[in-house]
């Protein structure tokens, strides 16, 4: 079973829905078949007409509503990241583009680290402070993964790995994924947003029942 997961590192929910997906994936009987692979999304909150704000005004100013109501339903998110044992700093958070980061993985991917890296940028950026389009941050954590970093730095001074972030955007606008997290299981069976792990364990046990 291949599963396909879109997301961005500055989605509250993408790592979330990544932790809840784990969880259910270690109950699943046949979790030693799954391959899963990470697809770049970069959603418009990521640029640098956000860079360095208060995620609260920013969310106020997407939404086009008022700055407590955007702290109160933030309060929010970080309550129910903590029910799954994440520790959310929207305090500390650090907006910037998220493309590197993204080219990053599509290197890692390459090298068997994906999984080990998108979750220690998801940690960084929401539970550390960790500015997510700081170039020497990513790189010390793609360091710290394993990851040979004067091959890497050579690599991101090329067109690859951005025509690889790119290919995965254009792939989900053919899917029609306007959101994220968005998990798709052997190519037909979707799953959209940071579910219950009961939802993605039963997700897991019908595609698998299916394919059979």
């Amino acid at each position: 079973m291949i599963i396909e997961i879109w997301s961005d590192f500055v989605c509250p929910f993408c790592y979330m829905g990544k932790t809840k997906f784990e969880m259910a994936l270690d109950k699943f009987e046949h979790k030693d078949e799954v391959e899963v692979v990470y697809r770049s999304f970069e959603l418009n909150m990521s640029g640098e007409s956000v860079k360095g704000k208060d995620i609260n005004q920013v969310i106020a100013d997407k939404y086009h509503t008022s700055y407590e109501e955007a702290k109160r339903n933030n309060d929010m998110i970080v309550k129910a990241a903590a029910e799954v044992g994440l520790h959310y700093r929207f305090d500390l958070l650090k907006l910037n583009s998220t493309g590197l980061a993204h080219e990053i993985i599509q290197y890692a991917k390459s090298k068997g680290k994906a999984n080990q890296l998108v979750n220690r940028f998801f940690q960084g950026y929401f539970e550390e402070g960790m500015d997510i389009g700081d170039r020497e941050a990513l790189l010390q954590l793609a360091e710290e993964a394993g990851l040979d970093i004067a091959d890497l730095t050579i690599q991101l001074a090329g067109d690859q790995l951005k025509s690889a972030v790119r290919k995965e955007e254009e792939m989900a606008g053919r899917l029609n994924i306007n959101g994220v997290p968005y998990f798709l299981i052997n190519n037909w069976y979707a799953v959209s947003g940071a579910q219950n792990p009961d939802t993605f364990l039963h997700a897991l046990q019908e595609a698998y029942e299916s394919e059979k």
